[in-house]
């Protein structure tokens, strides 16, 4: 009985899942990060290891929105938002392999955009999921993190992604500001920042 009951459990939280993980395919939906969510979503695990560097491969979108519908209505205009972002990041320097985030044990972190390096400290708070990121006195930003051993988003709000987009990256311009602004001000309840790996 204890079996079945487990076996249930787990398939709910595997289709629970997958709502989440955006999977493509049957091979998408057991890769290591995916069957990780679904452990962690069963035994209750909350806790993530931050620490190691992070390399960024692409944007990150996430609808802040539990309404259903409107995250199945928007899966295709996230798909084109992501494209975009991705584009007007590129313009800024921001591009696969050229940016990383470096987390320490001792709640410590670098950011690296190209050249440029810059420090702070970071704490996580795993009631809500989120990183407080501090660059010294300059700037403090919250981002939701979403982690597994090998994959970390870090989502931010608009407004906070675009200061800090301005802050790291030597040449942003005021014209990808202003197109990353309205690309978000047109997908009202959506966090955009950055997909990270290992």
């Amino acid at each position: 009985m204890k079996k079945y009951v487990l076996s249930l459990a787990v398939m709910s939280a595997l289709l629970l899942v997958t709502t989440n993980t955006q999977a493509q395919s049957w091979g998408d939906l057991f890769k290591k990060e995916n069957i990780e969510k679904v452990v962690n979503a069963v035994t209750g695990n909350t806790t993530i290891e931050m620490t190691g560097t992070w390399t960024y491969t692409g944007s990150a979108i996430e609808f802040e929105s539990d309404n259903f519908l409107q995250k199945a209505g928007g899966a295709a205009a996230a798909s084109l938002a992501e494209t975009k972002l991705n584009e007007q990041l590129a313009k800024v320097g921001i591009k696969d392999g050229q940016v990383s985030f470096t987390f320490n044990a001792d709640s410590t972190f670098t950011s690296t955009v190209g050249k440029r390096t810059m420090s702070g400290t970071y704490s996580y708070d795993s009631t809500d999921k989120t990183v407080h990121l501090k660059y010294f006195k300059l700037l403090n930003l919250n981002a939701k993190v979403n982690c597994t051993s090998s994959t970390m988003e870090l989502l931010f709000n608009s407004d906070k992604l675009l200061k800090l987009i301005t802050f790291i990256s030597s040449k942003s311009s005021s014209t990808t500001l202003k197109t990353i602004s309205s690309l978000a001000d047109s997908y009202d309840g959506m966090m955009l920042g950055f997909a990270l790996k290992k």
